[in-house]
């Protein structure tokens, strides 16, 4: 009589780690993909929350409250935000303003010499200006633009 032992093959332990290898390469880029696309819907609904407020002060006050930066377009890139930017707005417009983006960099904001427009700009993964192209992006690290009610440039579809 013949006895067998009990186990897995190298053949089948062999296509097991291949089928798990075959996932890992689909899931992995997907995961990553989700990730950066998470970090961009948290920087847009953090503009919109830190717009509201601004907005909020403007109709209470007449003007848009200074963040320690100079007058300028709206449509040009202003100085980024610090630690101390938006006291006037705390704790009446909002608790804690959100100053910084999904990937961690501060925010910049700009007002322009009239104080009647203004604009939030994330610089997106890359931290730096990429200037503004209007419309959709499909680039993570492309800007995300807010200004004056909506968002002027933002991410929108598949991104890479």
């Amino acid at each position: 009589m013949i006895t067998r032992e009990k186990g897995f093959t190298l053949i089948e332990l062999l296509i097991v780690m291949a089928i798990i290898g075959i996932l890992a390469a689909i899931a992995i880029p997907n995961l990553l993909n989700a990730v950066q696309r998470s970090k961009q819907k948290r920087t847009m609904g953090d503009i919109r929350a830190l717009a509201l407020a601004i907005e909020a002060y403007q109709a209470d006050n007449g003007s848009l409250p200074s963040a320690s930066c100079a007058s300028g377009m709206y449509t040009t890139v202003g100085p980024t935000l610090d630690a101390t930017s938006f006291a006037s707005l705390v704790p009446t417009y909002v608790v804690s303003p959100p100053l910084r983006d999904g990937w961690g960099h501060y925010l910049a904001y700009k007002v322009d010499i009239t104080e009647s427009l203004y604009n939030i700009i994330s610089f997106g993964r890359n931290g730096s200006s990429d200037g503004a192209v209007c419309g959709t992006t499909t680039d993570f690290n492309d800007d995300i633009i807010y200004s004056n009610g909506s968002f002027i440039q933002w991410p929108e579809g598949p991104q890479h």
